[in-house]
């Protein structure tokens, strides 16, 4: 289903997006659209060719608080002139400032807008369908371990690879759907999260607990077909006690991202167990360590998009718990990051490119670290 969905989706895609910026523009935007050389309101172009769309980096138009812009990319106006659609960003006014300033909110259109049917969209919004980001986060861990557990000189095992990247796609999916109904009354204060599909009202709590049934339901049917110590090392992960986690995410603590890492990372266990009907601490552990320490480092650093709205409504966070001294923790996480990787690579006889590698992911780690600006959401974003 997911093949041919694909399929369709690249075929309709030029189609379909110059459809819906057409039909938006048409609804928002001022009736001199089509003339935009008489709307004093466009950015100007930053090339030395002004009428040259490609270099544009942001148009926006506002009418009665209402605000679409178009980032980066040569679409054009009421069209888009390339087929590698990506993300326009829709605005609505959440109110005006003293002094005619508006605050906009911003609802992301992505392929979900463009290539799923309408009645599907909120569900795919709410699983992050249009985010990868976070499955490949979780999904890492697992693969690292089946790799480890690969007899020298063999291919990690193809199966169970695809075994854990499916079910990564599935509990990805649950958790940011278990997340949002947890936190549907904070995500409305917050401006990235306010427009998600069950705070924003699109989906009734009812809807995304039986979406998120469905989800578990589908990622029990994988996990089913792992052996049996793996059953019992996925299921442990749900036995610890609820004291662990309130320690955890204890709000004297501020730090929710640890609990988040040692929950996230499960799959370094998983992953070696599946293959090997074992675990071997020696070379696990360390590996396990290793993902914490890294999801510390990348967690927090997407907290500080929110720190102001986390201030506000009491939201707590390494972001805040760190605070100035940030850069300095996060630089201790990503030591013991790559000091773990090469700890459980040299406990499993690992050969000399699986240090050259390790130092060249500690050299992008450095300079992810390094070059980050706390202060800047787009930025926290994209690192």
């Amino acid at each position: 289903m997911a093949a041919t969905l694909l399929s369709r989706a690249f075929r309709t895609k030029s189609r379909r997006s110059r459809e819906l910026v057409s039909s938006l523009s048409h609804q928002l935007l001022d009736p001199y659209l089509s003339n935009p050389l008489q709307n004093p309101r466009f950015s100007k172009p930053r090339s030395d060719s002004p009428s040259d769309p490609k270099f544009v980096d942001s148009k926006i138009v506002t009418r009665n608080h209402c605000l679409i812009r178009e980032f980066g990319f040569n679409w054009g106006l009421i069209g888009i002139g390339r087929s590698d659609f990506s993300v326009a960003r829709i605005c609505t006014s959440s109110g005006v400032k003293s002094g005619g300033d508006e605050r906009a909110k911003g609802v992301e259109v992505s392929w979900i807008d463009v290539h799923v049917p309408e009645s599907v969209r909120p569900y795919a919004k709410l699983a992050r369908l249009d985010k990868p980001i976070g499955t490949w986060l979780l999904a890492w861990p697992c693969m690292w371990s089946i790799a480890l557990a690969a007899s020298p000189g063999s291919l990690p095992d193809i199966k169970m690879m695809l075994l854990f990247g499916c079910g990564s796609l599935l509990l990805r999916g649950a958790g940011c759907t278990v997340n949002d109904l947890l936190d549907r009354d904070i995500d409305i204060k917050v401006e990235r999260t306010k427009l998600r599909p069950v705070a924003s009202g699109l989906l009734t709590p009812f809807q995304g607990l039986t979406f998120l049934g469905f989800q578990l339901l589908l990622g029990l049917g994988i996990l089913l077909q792992l052996n049996n110590y793996s059953v019992i090392i996925a299921a442990s992960i749900f036995l610890s006690p609820h004291e662990e986690a309130d320690i955890l995410g204890n709000d004297s603590l501020n730090i929710p991202q640890a609990y988040l890492g040692l929950t996230f990372n499960w799959g370094a266990l998983l992953g070696w167990a599946a293959v090997k009907g074992s675990l071997d601490p020696a070379l696990v552990f360390p590996l396990y360590i290793s993902g914490v320490a890294w999801t510390l480092v990348y967690d927090t650093i997407y907290a500080h998009q929110d720190k102001e709205d986390d201030l506000k409504v009491g939201v707590k966070s390494t972001a805040l718990r760190f605070g100035s001294l940030t850069k300095n923790w996060i630089s201790g996480f990503g030591v013991a990051c790559i000091s773990n990787l090469a700890l459980s690579g040299y406990n499993s006889n690992m050969g000399w490119p699986f240090y050259a590698f390790l130092m060249a992911g500690a050299g992008q780690l450095a300079w992810q670290i390094q070059a980050v600006d706390l202060s800047n959401r787009a930025d926290c974003n994209q690192k």
